[in-house]
């Protein structure tokens, strides 16, 4: 099994965000009220994806022709939107391939810290790789619900 990294597309978007609501639904429910899950993943596509995109802000993991993972970067922001990978293939380090990924597209474009603000069963991910908890916070989803979460940042290493 081999997975390769690409660019997201803008046409991507539907499949991403279908990904997205999966492994929100699955992976977050050992941290998250049901109820919480269940309006978190009814939000809509958020319209600074397309244009997160359209910057070259995306990396999507592929297995054959299928899209099995996906991490943004919110360039102007400095900060990773967004790391989700198919509940399916998880434990096969494709989000640590897509952060690390990640990572180089933000210091070719000169960043030299990133911040993020992590849903609580992601911290030990974010943590492995680097990244820092500097406080928890109520994350107030664009759904209207405030969701527990971590701010953590990473000092990026020059190349």
């Amino acid at each position: 099994m081999t997975i390769s990294l690409r660019p997201a597309l803008v046409s991507d978007i539907d499949t991403l965000w279908a990904l997205r609501t999966e492994a929100v639904r699955l992976g977050c429910a050992t941290h998250y009220a049901q109820e919480q899950i269940a309006v978190w993943t009814a939000s809509p596509v958020p319209a600074a994806y397309a244009t997160m995109l359209a910057e070259g802000g995306g990396i999507v993991a592929m297995l054959d022709e299928v899209i099995v993972g996906y991490a943004m970067l919110d360039i102007h922001k400095h900060e990773i939107d967004a790391v989700f990978v198919d509940p399916a293939r998880s434990g096969l380090g494709i989000g640590k391939r897509l952060l690390a990924a990640l990572e180089l597209l933000a210091r070719k474009r000169g960043i030299t810290r990133l911040h993020l603000s992590a849903s609580l069963n992601a911290v030990p991910f974010y943590r492995a790789a680097g990244f820092t908890a500097l406080r928890e916070e109520a994350y107030a989803h664009p759904s209207g619900i405030n969701l527990a979460s971590v701010v953590m940042e990473k000092v990026l290493q020059p190349t």
